[in-house]
């Protein structure tokens, strides 16, 4: 039985090394965009051109909210998934509610163009690191997001937030005059809406000795609230060693095999 899984394990590899891929840059996600949304609300797609109903990837980037741009690392490339990269507008320019809603568009074009680019529908996952944790938090579990553009959130194969803050934002905060450190957890915090029938959640963190602002015991706290009020797939794992910034280099493995995991069963 061993011989055999090392078999089909060297001929999944095989395949997957033989699969070609494209990227297409700079796709709008909104229709008649405008000004600052026009130059901001764009999104790449890396596929391959030989697979068909290939797990998705839509992985918003981090920067505070403030800064950032959408890129596609390495590790996420030649693994047999279509990746969508966003962009979406920044604080201070754009108000919260436009970013959010900007995300919710984004996973929305994905749902309605995904199988152009040899996508499923069936196994969309939405990552992100620190804000863009933060941001497929809120509109995965607040399902007004989503709603708006006829996507129902749980329908989503699962959310994977890299450090995402759980609390509301501390850039939100600062406009509301409230430093980093005096946590609130308003409208603008996934805290708010967690929910037993959210789509699988896996959190993913740095090191608690080395993570932003306390972000580790956050997103335990997070983990916690989920369980207690009775979602049954939630994970949480901490990359021990590795701060804020540097977390992600071993958590894409962690979101590869889950992605491995679930599309197996969809």
């Amino acid at each position: 039985m061993k011989s055999l899984t090392f078999v089909l394990a060297v001929l999944l590899f095989a395949d997957t090394a033989k699969a070609q891929y494209v990227q297409v840059n700079d796709i709008p996600y909104r229709d008649a965009a405008e000004g600052y949304a026009q130059e901001r609300c764009k999104l790449d797609v890396y596929y391959p051109t030989n697979e068909t109903n290939a797990p998705v990837v839509v992985w918003f980037h981090g920067g505070g909210i403030e800064g950032g741009e959408k890129h596609i690392d390495v590790q996420l490339k030649n693994c047999g998934l279509v990746v969508v990269a966003v962009n979406y507008r920044l604080l201070p320019k754009a108000p919260i509610d436009d970013i959010l809603d900007d995300a919710a568009a984004a996973v929305a074009w994905t749902y309605k163009n995904i199988a152009k680019y040899n996508g499923s529908r069936r196994k969309i996952f939405v990552a992100g690191h620190s804000a863009g944790g933060y941001l497929l938090d809120m509109i995965g579990l607040d399902k007004r997001w989503l709603a708006k553009y006829g996507v129902d959130a749980d329908s989503l194969a699962a959310l994977v937030p890299f450090s995402g803050q759980c609390v509301t934002h501390y850039n939100v905060r600062k406009q509301q005059g409230i430093g980093p450190l005096q946590a609130t957890i308003d409208q603008y915090a996934p805290l708010t809406y967690v929910r037993p029938d959210a789509p699988p959640i896996i959190i993913i963190s740095g090191d608690r000795e080395m993570e932003l602002f306390g972000r580790y015991e956050e997103q335990a706290y997070f983990w916690r609230m989920l369980k207690l009020v009775g979602h049954k797939d939630v994970s949480l794992y901490e990359m021990q060693g590795y701060d804020h910034g540097a977390m992600p280099f071993p958590a894409y493995k962690i979101l590869k095999d889950h992605i491995r995991k679930i599309s197996a069963k969809r």
